[in-house]
């Protein structure tokens, strides 16, 4: 694989233009027939690593990975040198290399020696003569030099290029002609050529005429001394020229000491104003003495005061580690009190004889191993299934296996309904402790929900159905507030727990939810509790829901919303406000449910009204059931029974409807 690589030098000075060239010199007789192209920069090699104060810290003091790490660092800030050089490689895929040394030259070479590298280009620029003297040989000289012999060197500068070959031809036939010559020419022409290879730069015409002569000369030993004498006078014009240049780089260079002089005088005049920084200095340095020495002193008392503290901690350790055991062994105690306990609970619940109950086999084998078939409802508690137990149809609502915080639920469930009988209350026949079911009485004709929103093919419900529902409801709702010894609150009220049996009688269930008031709160007092909110969103009580104190008037408000879905058949978002607001704009008649065209209008504005008042914001401001709002609703239920009667005489039913039996006409409803 071949392999070229170009030293370059960064900044906008004569090496960067020197440098520029060489690349550009390079990508246009190297690059197309190499493989690798490589840009490699010498930088000096790093001893110290600076820190944020100032200070420079040798590498030897630091750890590898430290060091490491900065000079990493150092090696991606001194790759943007490469970046104007990259561009003059016409998107060529270019390598670069940031190479340490405190000596460019012998990195150089040992790179090149390492990496293989064919082809080495570098650039050149020309100092002045003095700076060459002081200086030395320069990089192109040290690496033509030194190169290995697989490698082929190319010093390109402003005029010339000088290869690896063309010095060493050049070295040897002019050491074959300084021998025949003086040695005066001797060392000129040592000169002229370490400055011709050193900086190629100033590889001017009549040097380049002189190289010429000397090849000559040695190729054509038989030249007369005539030639000879020819030569050494051109070579005298030339040394001319050559002193007349030193002479005015001696005097750019006399000017540069005067200049230096006035500096130095100027730096004198800094160094005096510095010397009396330096005593303040020494002041300040110590005055800081003194303070170390008060802080060490401070230290000292600060370091007996943690031993102490130490010892503290050491001694809480250990009495919060004999905490953290009584504390293990209380808790492993309350466990077994709390599981001696739910034992007997569960024991005294299996003894429960307010209620039938039924084993789990007896619960699967009625629900076909709850088969997905008879599934006629579901909720948070579980699927409700319709089976058929001692010859009568029940519904079984089954708690879900993964439901087992529900079982609190399920409990207190049983422990109400098991106490409390009603004619609008769903039955509870029995239950299966064993399996976390409840076995209600079955109810043909759904939910209210289902009627209201015309579900599961369910037919509209005629208004005095309507009214007479409600009216159930609110003496359903009665008997559970003036239960005794405590009132109790169902707290999920809505039209889906409402259900409807084959006579269209309605009855409340799911009463999971329900709780028993201890301590009741008055309605003109708002207390706040730290309670878990239970129940329906849109039907809870909105001051329930903002202080966690359930009132039996929280129930109420949920009746409110029921009314007036029962009138508009709308959902319960916002419809108090929409029912205000026909109110408002006399437009009530609009917003009723369409699916019942003989509205009595002034009932139904009395009944909405009710329900307004029942969904107030504040429980203050609601009526009290059993003296405002059972009287009215008890009047409104008798007027629609009377109208429904006469409705439904004035209704002929076909001759289907005839009972076979009794041979009289049968209403449905």
């Amino acid at each position: 694989m071949t392999s070229v690589a170009v030293a370059v030098n960064g900044g906008e000075g004569v090496g960067g233009r020197g440098s520029r060239r060489a690349v550009k010199w390079a990508v246009e007789n190297l690059l197309p027939q190499t493989q690798r192209f490589i840009l490699v920069h010498v930088i000096p090699a790093i001893t110290f690593i600076p820190t944020p104060s100032g200070d420079r810290i040798p590498i030897e003091e630091l750890d590898e990975n430290v060091v490491a790490l900065y000079v990493l660092e150092v090696k991606v800030k001194f790759e943007e040198i490469f970046i104007p050089f990259k561009k003059l490689c016409k998107a060529q895929k270019v390598e670069t290399v940031v190479l340490m040394d405190d000596n460019p030259a012998s990195a150089i070479l040992n790179y090149v020696s390492q990496s293989g590298i064919n082809s080495l280009v570098l650039g050149s620029w020309s100092p002045n003569c003095i700076i060459r003297k002081l200086k030395g040989p320069g990089v192109p000289t040290t690496v033509l030099n030194g190169s290995p012999e697989m490698c082929n060197v190319h010093v390109v500068s402003k005029r010339k290029i000088i290869t690896k070959s063309t010095y060493s031809s050049f070295i040897s036939e002019a050491s074959s002609r300084n021998r025949m010559s003086h040695e005066r020419d001797h060392k000129k022409s040592s000169s002229s050529i370490n400055n011709l290879v050193s900086e190629p730069e100033i590889y001017s015409p009549y040097v380049e005429s002189k190289v010429q002569k000397s090849f000559g000369e040695s190729s054509l030993s038989h030249r007369s001394v005539k030639g000879s004498e020819a030569s050494m006078k051109t070579e005298s014009s030339y040394v001319q020229a050559e002193i007349e240049q030193l002479r005015l780089e001696l005097q750019n260079t006399i000017s540069l000491y005067k200049r230096a002089c006035e500096e130095l005088v100027h730096t004198q005049s800094q160094v005096e104003l510095l010397s009396s920084d330096i005593v303040e200095e020494a002041g300040r340095v110590n005055a800081a003495l003194e303070r170390e020495e008060a802080l060490r002193k401070i230290a000292a008392e600060e370091k007996a005061k943690y031993l102490q503290a130490k010892t503290e901690l050491e001694e809480a350790k250990e009495l919060l580690a004999n905490e953290a055991y009584e504390r293990q062994m209380a808790e492993l105690r309350a466990n077994k009190e709390s599981s001696e306990k739910q034992r007997i609970v569960d024991a005294l619940f299996m003894s429960d004889r307010r209620y039938k109950k039924y084993t789990q086999d007896e619960i699967e084998l009625a629900t076909n191993f709850f088969s997905q078939s008879n599934v006629i409802g579901e909720g948070g508690y579980g699927k409700v299934y319709k089976c058929i137990l001692d010859h009568t149809p029940v519904a079984v609502k089954a708690l879900r296996s993964d439901a087992v915080t529900k079982k609190e639920e399920f409990l207190r469930e049983v422990e109400v309904l098991s106490q409390l009988h009603h004619p609008h209350l769903v039955l509870l026949l029995g239950a299966c402790p064993e399996s976390g079911c409840l076995v209600y009485e079955y109810l043909e004709n759904g939910s209210l929900e289902e009627h209201i929103f015309h579900r599961n093919e369910k037919s509209p419900l005629p208004w005095f159905v309507r009214f007479r529902v409600v009216f159930e409801v609110a003496c359903a709702l009665a008997f559970l507030h003036n239960s005794k010894p405590e009132p109790v609150v169902h707290r999920d009220l809505k039209p889906g727990n409402i259900l409807l049996d084959r006579n269209y009688v309605s009855k409340i269930g799911d009463v999971g939810l329900a709780k028993l008031i201890t301590d009741i709160v008055p309605d003109n007092i708002t207390e706040y509790k730290d309670s878990i909110i239970a129940g329906t969103l849109c039907y809870m009580d909105p001051e329930y829901m903002r202080t966690g104190t359930i009132r039996p008037k929280s129930d109420l408000y949920a009746f409110g919303i029921i009314i007036l879905q029962l009138l508009t058949a709308h959902q319960p978002n916002g419809l108090a406000s929409i029912v205000e607001n026909a109110f408002r704009k006399g437009c009530f008649e609009d917003i009723l449910d369409t699916s019942v065209a003989d509205w009595p209008l002034a009932e139904t504005e009395e009944l909405a009204k009710i329900a307004l008042q029942c969904s107030q914001l504040r429980c203050r401001d609601r009526p009290d059931l059993d003296t405002e709002v059972l009287p009215v609703l008890r009047r409104l239920a008798d007027s629609a029974a009377t109208r429904g009667k006469v409705e439904r005489a004035n209704t002929h039913a076909p001759s289907h409807y005839f009972c076979p039996i009794l041979q009289v006409r049968t209403h449905a409803l």
